[in-house]
């Protein structure tokens, strides 16, 4: 009997274990072959919390070049497109993405404010709302967002952070099929729509 019961406990040891490990599991796939793309807002005036006519134009041009992108020979069109919260500061986010969600007819994602990476990452995990994901954030806050979806800042940006006087830059994060980051197949790019814009990514 103490056999038994000693094996029937290690059996349900077993089960509790899968159990705990099971939601893990399937955050972890929940970015399955995705890719997730970050730009920075539209440039910003001198003051107010909406974009410059710069950034206004940014916003226009995006709206063409995302509808769709060409990326590495492909055709890559988001399939959810995610800006921070508005605040009192700033609503820049959701207006560099506003054309682009008119054009595609997709609403844009705004549940999540500056601060709230983590949660962000967690729910890109848990629903990924599509494979191919555009994100439009605040750029002190993209090393924040970067560790969040599992990638390392001083990887992709200079010293870690995003400069604060460059605009025209994308991040490319490609997952496999388990939903872990393929640091090998991400980066940072140039999305040069504008006059003026880089052809590299060189600072």
């Amino acid at each position: 009997m103490r056999t038994i019961g000693s094996k029937w406990l290690g059996g349900l040891g077993l089960l509790v274990m899968a159990w705990l490990a099971a939601p893990v599991i399937a955050a972890e796939s929940g970015l399955a072959d995705a890719t997730v793309i970050i730009i920075r807002h539209g440039e910003k005036p001198a003051h107010g919390a909406g974009l410059s006519p710069q950034g206004q134009a940014r916003a226009a041009a995006y709206a063409r070049e995302f509808a769709p992108l060409s990326l590495d020979g492909q055709t890559w069109q988001p399939q959810h497109l995610l800006a921070s919260r508005d605040s009192r500061h700033s609503r820049r986010e959701t207006l560099t993405l506003a054309p682009l969600s008119q054009t595609l007819g997709l609403a844009e994602d705004d549940r999540f404010p500056e601060g709230a990476e983590s949660a962000l990452a967690a729910e890109l995990r848990a629903h990924p709302g599509g494979r191919r994901i555009l994100i439009c954030w605040h750029h002190g806050a993209m090393p924040q967002l970067l560790t969040a979806l599992g990638a390392d800042p001083a990887s992709v940006l200079p010293a870690g952070r995003w400069p604060a006087a460059v605009f025209d830059w994308m991040i490319v994060l490609r997952y496999d099929a388990a939903g872990h980051l393929l640091p090998g197949r991400s980066g940072r790019r140039v999305v040069a729509v504008l006059p003026g814009d880089r052809l590299a990514p060189d600072q």
